[in-house]
Order: C-alpha cells, then structure tokens, then sequence
C-alpha cells in the first residue's frame, strides 16, 4: 500500500515510548481527545451491530488505556507484540491480553465482531497483511475501525521515535472501507506550524509526547475529542490523522 520509510525498523517502538505513553495517555490532550473519537464511533458502530456484548479485540493496545475504554462496549481483549506494553496492561488489571504479531493474529477466522487498529498500521512492515489479518478474524457483518496519522509532509520526530513506517491519504486506506475521514483538522494548523519548526532549527524532544501545553491541555483535548460529533454528520477535508470504518461481508 505504500513504500516503507525503513526496512531496517525494528518491529518494536523504541522501549522507552511505552513508560513515557503509559505515563501521559491517560491525561495528554491527544490520548484524550482521541478516544473521545474513537468512542464516538465505537457508539455507531454498537448500533449497527445491535449486539449486547461484541467481542472486541484490539490490535496493538499498548499500555491499555483504548483497552479500559472498549470495555465499556463489550467483551474487550488486546493483543501487542511487546512484552512490556502487555506488562501495563496487566498492571491496569487488563488479563485478556495476548502476545502477537499483526501481521500474523493467533485467533481463529471469524473471532470478533469489532477490530481496533488505533495508530498501529503506520507501525507494519507490511501493512496490507495486517489489514488482511483484521479482515480474517472479523465476523461477517463486523466492523474494523481504523486509525492511522496523515500525509507524509506532517512526518516529524514523534514518528522516527515510535518507528512509524508512513503516513497515509485516505486514497491509500480506504479501498474495502464502509467510511474513511481524516481527523484533527481543528490542530492541523498549529502541528504543522510546530514540525516546521522543529526541522529548520533543529530542535528534537525525545519524543512529542513530553511537548504538553500545560493550562491548555484540557482545553486543546476538549477541542479534538469535540470532532467527534461533527465526524457523526459528516467527512473532513484534511486532519492530522485519518480514520476509517470497514465492515466484512
């Protein structure tokens, strides 16, 4: 689906992201304002389904917080090929968590009804073996929600430490989707301001991660998580991300 950034990645973040994600996903703007929209969807896509409890896996679920939040929409498991994100999982008291490989689910056809892959795909040497994996554990009539950061001009030092592989266009993404939109187009503006920044001076954090706006991260996460609503009438332009919704036959 698109040319890879580095063959020689690793498969794994670089091992000091998942102390630093499980120490901020919880209260940083953009975890926040991200499951904000993430549940949004997870709402149309429960009514859609029109199931009690769906089993719900997600794909990549790093230190768990997207997990506590799924569980709110039915029976929710991870899977991630770190042993140390499963670690957090499991000090959050998450059990149903599993050693894996996107590329290569150790589940049975048909498993789940719903599949989460938020900001995991961007990570796959081959990514369209990982969206082919998702497609063969769904049920028929099941739902994949997919998140993935946007255009390749946006590239910035989040995602050479979190050994991201590309960033997409909706064209890349949603060929067999239900819904694709892009997301975060109220702070597209300012990030893109801030990694031109970052490449003419030559400033680098250790990650963005740390980069917090203080008195206006609660506001900055009420802005994104707000975009929820308006991704429930309609498609964005553009956005620092990009989201879709698959549905198997």
């Amino acid at each position: 689906m698109a040319t890879l950034i580095d063959d020689q990645l690793p498969k794994e973040m670089q091992q000091h992201t998942y102390p630093l994600m499980r120490r901020v996903e919880d209260t940083h703007w953009w975890y926040v304002g991200r499951r904000q929209i993430i549940e949004s969807f997870l709402k149309s896509i429960s009514t859609k389904l029109q199931l009690a409890r769906p089993r719900i896996l997600d794909v990549g679920c790093g230190t768990g917080a997207n997990l506590e939040m799924l569980a709110h929409f039915g029976e929710a498991e991870g899977v991630d090929v770190s042993p140390q994100a499963l670690a957090f999982c499991r000090e959050r008291g998450l059990e149903k968590v599993w050693p894996g490989e996107a590329e290569k689910l150790p589940f049975e056809d048909s498993s789940f009804d719903v599949v989460t892959a938020l900001d995991v795909v961007e990570h796959l040497d081959d990514d369209t073996a990982g969206l082919r994996e998702i497609g063969r554990i769904l049920r028929p009539g099941g739902r994949a929600l997919i998140f993935v950061p946007a255009f390749m001009f946006l590239w910035g030092v989040q995602d050479e430490v979190s050994h991201h592989r590309r960033r997409y266009t909706l064209s890349e993404i949603k060929q067999a989707v239900e819904r694709a939109t892009y997301a975060n187009i109220t702070l597209f503006a300012p990030i893109l301001l801030g990694r031109f920044l970052m490449r003419i001076t030559g400033f680098r954090p250790a990650s963005e991660n740390q980069i917090n706006a203080g008195p206006l991260n609660g506001l900055l996460g009420r802005i994104l998580g707000a975009e929820g609503t308006w991704l429930k009438k309609t498609n964005l332009p553009f956005g620092v991300s990009a989201i879709c919704v698959a549905r198997r036959d």
